[in-house]
């Protein structure tokens, strides 16, 4: 007889509720992307994820604790990869460069798509304060990537806003549309203001 140690034997189940609760909140982000935010019912959902409404309930409570689930993930990613970003040793050019890259990234990303489209159709049920909140925390590492002067934040809220736009109007189109020349302009366009601020400092 295998002796299992204690530990095992919660891990692996916990692993199992783990992995189902992340399949869950993908298939939820796929939905959304497909099909459209009216689309992501619990049934659908359910449906689409191979599992029972008892088990999203389990996990989640209801359709809106899962839909705000998904709307933690996307904003936890986000703040992540920009906390983890390395940039402060490259030149100015390169680092802003670099900096709207990352956030494009996490900020196109299909989580983060669905996640605002969940803020935009939830808007008269829940109170998104805190997400919010956390999306200005997100803008204030952004600026602190790009610069260390406090005044320089308008620059990394500019920059929100033009990606937020971009990512609004792909949603909008429903089809990949390509940015790299605005992005491009962007990038230009902060480079230029943050050396008039420094010139003027």
């Amino acid at each position: 007889m295998t002796n299992v140690s204690p530990t095992r034997q919660t891990t692996a189940p916990r692993k199992r509720g783990d992995d189902t609760r992340a399949k869950i909140i993908d298939e939820t982000v796929r939905c959304i992307v497909e099909e459209g935010f009216p689309a992501a019912t619990a049934k659908h959902v359910a449906e689409r994820a191979g599992v029972t409404w008892g088990v999203i309930q389990y996990h989640f409570g209801d359709r809106n604790g899962l839909l705000m689930a998904v709307v933690d993930d996307g904003v936890s990613r986000l703040v992540e990869s920009l906390s983890t970003a390395d940039v402060g040793e490259l030149p100015l050019a390169e680092r802003v460069a670099t900096v709207v890259d990352i956030a494009w990234d996490c900020y196109s990303s299909p989580t983060s798509r669905a996640a605002l489209e969940i803020l935009q159709g939830m808007r008269s049920d829940l109170s998104p304060r805190r997400h919010l909140l956390e999306m200005n925390d997100a803008i204030g590492r952004l600026g602190r990537l790009i610069s260390d002067d406090p005044t320089d934040r308008d620059v990394a809220e500019v920059i929100w806003a033009a990606l937020r736009g971009m990512v609004m109007a792909q949603m909008i189109m429903n089809e990949p549309i390509d940015w790299q020349r605005e992005r491009r302009t962007l990038v230009e366009m902060a480079i230029q203001r943050l050396c008039c601020n420094v010139d003027h400092g």
